[in-house]
């Protein structure tokens, strides 16, 4: 799980947007622009080339 203070300041890298964290599986997702960044061992991976796009 990532840390709650952290999850307020990260915004998406491409867009700038808020993040929604989600569980399973655990990612971040962007609310703007749809992109979907892993999190590997409590660690976001937040690297627009690495992250995937999902539709609504």
């Amino acid at each position: 799980m990532i840390d709650q203070d952290l999850l307020q300041i990260l915004v998406c890298p491409a867009c700038k947007q808020a993040l929604d964290y989600r569980q399973n599986p655990e990612s971040l997702k962007c609310r703007q622009c749809h992109r979907v960044y892993a999190v590997k061992d409590d660690i976001p991976i937040m690297l627009v080339d690495e992250a995937t796009i999902e539709q609504s």
